[in-house]
């Protein structure tokens, strides 16, 4: 079983997570994402892109959590998460996201949402986003929109998301 070190991207990895997201996604509409963010202030958040690297330094995991909004209150949008192929379901996907979320907690707002898989997205602590009253500006699944707050003790915003530009909706 592989060992998964998570950390905060360099300028170094900047190449490896886009190959990994090439390689994890049938086309570059993610990778074109993640370079798009990088050059949006408003949504990049230094910290909140995190790898995961084997005991050899290679590069296999990678998530992003980037400033989004809902109705003008701030909240984080997990997105893109990707792994390479052959680490898949080795835990470096995971790793990954669970160090972003643990960064995101030093960071101004208490939400994270993310458009994702039911059966994956949940052992983080996600639920359905219409539970706390926030909504895609799109048509999605119920199951698919998922929130989670960062702290239970504090408020949640409620209403649509307005995803940064890049994202294109």
């Amino acid at each position: 079983m592989t060992t998964w070190t998570a950390r905060p991207e360099t300028t170094d990895d900047i190449t490896a997570i886009r190959d990994i997201n090439l390689a994890a996604f049938p086309t570059s509409e993610e990778a074109d994402l993640i370079d798009a963010l990088r050059t949006d202030p408003k949504a990049w958040i230094d910290g909140l892109s995190l790898v995961t690297e084997g005991s050899d330094g290679t590069l296999a995991g990678h998530a992003l959590l980037t400033r989004c909004h809902v109705d003008g209150e701030p909240a984080l949008a997990l997105a893109p998460c990707a792994v390479l192929p052959s680490a898949q379901r080795t835990g470096a996907g995971s790793a990954a996201i669970r160090a972003a979320l643990d960064a995101a907690r030093s960071v101004a707002g208490n939400l994270v949402l993310v458009l994702g898989h039911p059966e994956y997205y949940p052992r983080f602590g996600f639920t359905p986003a219409s539970r706390f009253g926030i909504r895609a500006p799109f048509d999605v699944p119920d199951e698919t929109m998922m929130a989670m707050a960062l702290d239970d003790t504090r408020p949640v915003p409620t209403g649509t998301i307005q995803y940064p530009a890049a994202f294109g909706v």
